[in-house]
C-alpha cells in the first residue's frame, strides 16, 4: 500500500503548475463559465480565484470585463500549454481582431508557470496580481 502512495506522490511532483488568467467582455458570465468547464475537462483544477468586473485597458470604448484566474496542474510543457489554451479559445468562439485590447469572448493567458511569473501584465495590472496572489499567497516576485 505504501508503494502505491509513493507512485502517486511521484506522479504529482512531475506535474507542471500554472495560473491561467481568464477574461471576457462578450457575454462574460456565459463565456467564463464555459472556459472554466473546459479547463476542468482538460486539466486538474487546484483552485480558482474570485472573478471580478474590471474596466478595459488600452482600448476603452468597450464593455467592462470579467477577470479571474484558475490554478491548474498539467503534464504539458509551457509552450504546449500555450498552444492548447489558444486552441481552447478558438473552440470557445474567440474571434481575433486587429484591436490588440479589443472586445473578446474569452482570453486565456498563462500568468505563472511553475511559480515563475511569465506574463508582465502581473506587474502592471492589479486585478491580475490580486487574482494570482489569492491562489499563491507566498509567490515571490
Amino acid at each position: 500500500m505504501a508503494y502505491g502512495l509513493q507512485l502517486k506522490a511521484l506522479k504529482n511532483n512531475s506535474m507542471n503548475k500554472a495560473i491561467i488568467g481568464l477574461g471576457s467582455n462578450i457575454n462574460p458570465q456565459e463565456n467564463i463559465a464555459k472556459a472554466r468547464a473546459a479547463l476542468a475537462d482538460q486539466f486538474t483544477v487546484v483552485a480558482e480565484s474570485t472573478f471580478i468586473e474590471t474596466e478595459p485597458v488600452g482600448y476603452t470604448d468597450q464593455d467592462n470585463f470579467i477577470n479571474g484566474s484558475v490554478h491548474i496542474e498539467t503534464g504539458l510543457a509551457q509552450e504546449a500549454l500555450k498552444a492548447k489554451l489558444r486552441q481552447m479559445e478558438d473552440e470557445l468562439g474567440r474571434v481575433r481582431s486587429e484591436i490588440k485590447f479589443g472586445p473578446r469572448s474569452i482570453d486565456l493567458d498563462i500568468i505563472v508557470f511553475n511559480n515563475q511569473i511569465i506574463d508582465d501584465d502581473f506587474y502592471s495590472r492589479d486585478f491580475i496580481k490580486n487574482a494570482v496572489l489569492e491562489l499563491i499567497p507566498d509567490l515571490e516576485f
